[in-house]
């Protein structure tokens, strides 16, 4: 038995001899080298850069508010298309109460002002139709009644607009209307009503109520190997993908 056991691990040693030699020198030996032939053409061998990135507009417009206050109304979203001058946004005015003082306070001497200067205008017209007081005096009383009358209205004006915002005069060319100045795509609209917004100043760079852009004139921008940079000029077509 022990002969058989012993005749068996020689048998085995040696196929295992053999196959590691066979092996080897199947390995050793070259490869044989296919080629393919083809039928030489004409043509152009084009040479290209790879660059991720993006298409992005040209420009981007950020519209900021003119005054200090509160968001009232969005009428416009990302995705809208604005025309210059159309309305995103109005703001409600939070008005300074120092400021509403003051001008509050001018309405009324502009009002005690208007009812002296009246009385003594309509007196000079007495006179006047009397012919008690020359041309030029009846001239000068009415101009004084006419600039009483003009710093009222003015006074007036000025509460208004330190209050809301806005007067008779000038509500169409309002500040609480936050419109477009250019005409494209809105991107974003990064306000909600309520939220606080104040104007751009020199300490302050002011919110952002929109993002418009025009969407006719974009441009690519992406990362390129600078080993590829001196292949690249401008015109060059580009392929997106």
């Amino acid at each position: 038995m022990k002969k058989l056991l012993r005749i068996l691990m020689f048998i085995v040693i040696g196929a295992v001899f053999i196959g590691t030699f066979v092996w080897l020198w199947n390995k050793s030996q070259p490869k044989q080298t296919f080629y393919e032939i083809v039928e030489v053409e004409e043509g152009t061998i084009e040479n290209t850069s790879v660059a991720t990135g993006e298409v992005a507009p040209r420009d981007e417009v950020l519209i900021k508010p003119q005054i200090p206050g509160i968001i009232s109304s969005v009428l416009k979203e990302a995705g809208d298309f604005v025309k210059e001058g159309d309305i995103i946004a109005t703001v409600k005015v939070v008005p300074e109460m120092i400021d509403l003082n003051s001008s509050e306070s001018r309405v009324n001497v502009a009002k005690i002002n208007l009812k002296r200067i009246e009385s003594e205008y309509e007196r000079q017209k007495m006179l006047f139709d009397k012919g008690v007081i020359a041309r030029e005096e009846m001239d000068q009383s009415e101009a004084d009644y006419k600039r009483a009358l003009e710093e009222l209205e003015n006074a007036e004006d000025n509460y208004d607009i330190i209050r809301t915002g806005m007067s008779s005069k000038t509500a169409q060319y309002s500040n609480t209307q936050i419109r477009s100045t250019i005409t494209g795509m809105i991107l974003d609209v990064p306000v909600k009503v309520g939220n606080s917004v104040i104007q751009s100043n020199t300490f302050n760079e002011g919110t952002t109520i929109a993002i418009v852009a025009d969407m006719n004139d974009l441009i690519f921008v992406g990362d390129l190997d600078e080993t590829e940079v001196g292949r690249v000029h401008t015109g060059m077509p580009i392929k997106l993908s």
